[in-house]
């Protein structure tokens, strides 16, 4: 018989430093589908808005009867809402005037914001409903701005006709609807001012 083969040993690993799995990236971080909003403008342009007033609170009718048509829109209490105001809204941008909280909600006039955002008093008022204890006037919290009415819609637009158009589908009323202020397409603002003609 053949003498067996002795088995080499087997070579050592050659000590080194051990490689770090590769991190894994991050997915980028989306973006608001209403980012836009905040975005730098061209020169001249104008955005447009909706803001939300129950009309036994404050109706489009109310704005009409005050002088100069004119009023300062506060109590905004929502983070989300108060940046489209604060940091969106801008001198001359055109704002539906939406009735909430009613039988029959929807837009029933057109503003244009007068001023832009400013500290909201009522949060420096301790008799206040919306005091706000940790605002102060170095560093207020809560902003408000100024409206003026500028026409009633021939035909108010009900919440119900805007769900059933495809090309108001995406509009924020829709996807964020318990905000109070939101922003508003050139798109969703020129359909909604045909149907308020057509309706």
């Amino acid at each position: 018989m053949k003498a067996r083969k002795k088995k080499k040993p087997a070579a050592k690993k050659k000590a080194g430093v051990k490689r770090r799995p590769a991190a894994k990236k991050r997915p980028a971080a989306k973006k608001s589908a209403w980012a836009s909003a905040f975005a730098a403008r061209e020169f001249g342009e104008r955005r447009y808005w909706l803001v939300k007033s129950e009309p036994d609170v404050f109706s489009f009718n109310d704005l009409l009867r005050i002088h100069n048509k004119t009023t300062h829109w506060d109590s905004i209490r929502n983070f989300v809402a108060r940046n489209f105001m604060r940091d969106g809204m801008k001198l001359g941008d055109r704002v539906f005037f939406y009735h909430s909280s009613t039988g029959d909600p929807g837009i029933v006039g057109i503003c244009e914001v007068m001023r832009v955002a400013y500290p909201d008093a009522s949060q420096f008022d301790p008799a206040s409903d919306y005091y706000d204890k940790k605002a102060t006037k170095e560093k207020p919290i809560w902003f408000m701005v100024d409206l003026r009415a500028v026409a009633q819609m021939t035909h108010p637009v009900p919440l119900t006709a805007i769900k059933v158009r495809k090309e108001l589908r995406h509009m924020a009323l829709l996807r964020i609807g318990r905000l109070s202020v939101t922003p508003v397409t050139l798109t969703e603002w020129n359909t909604i001012t045909q149907m308020a003609e057509s309706l």
